[in-house]
């Protein structure tokens, strides 16, 4: 990220919406995660450092709890390398977050995942060189079987 003097705000990624993402953005100057589950409930983790004007990475890890779908976790904040803040997640949303929402990068168009912004304040306010997402390779046992999947496409209809 490229940050103004004076700081920056808004969305850096994010994914699904008011019933159900996740999102990576700066409030108050600072790095921010949201975990909404369906809706109902958000965690949140904030970074304890303000962002300084200046070429910076925020990174995100989320370590999953693993043992099958809907798990919880624990969400890692770092900033240029160096952990600045960590939460819990208590519980993920299985399968998807949505058919209508995207994933979006600099914003959040659609509905928003966090309650700290909305659609109009979204926008972030220094520049985004790149976003990468990173899934952790070998770690499938929140995969469901080809059965699973039948029946809980069954269940939908």
């Amino acid at each position: 990220l490229d940050v103004p003097e004076g700081g920056a705000n808004g969305v850096i990624v994010a994914q699904g919406g008011a019933y159900g993402g996740w999102a990576v953005y700066v409030k108050d100057g600072r790095p921010a995660y949201c975990y909404n589950l369906f809706g109902l409930r958000r965690f949140k983790v904030y970074g304890g450092t303000e962002i300084p004007a200046g070429e910076h990475q925020v990174r995100v890890e989320f370590a999953y709890d693993g043992g099958g779908l809907a798990k919880g976790g624990t969400v890692t904040l770092y900033l240029d390398g160096k952990q600045v803040g960590e939460g819990r997640v208590d519980g993920t949303q299985p399968m998807i977050f949505s058919g209508d929402e995207t994933t979006d990068v600099g914003s959040d168009t659609a509905t928003p995942v966090s309650d700290d912004y909305n659609p109009q304040d979204s926008a972030f306010t220094g520049r985004i060189h790149w976003v990468q997402l990173d899934a952790g390779a070998g770690d499938n046992d929140h995969l469901i079987s080809p059965e699973e999947r039948l029946r809980v496409a069954m269940a939908r209809q």
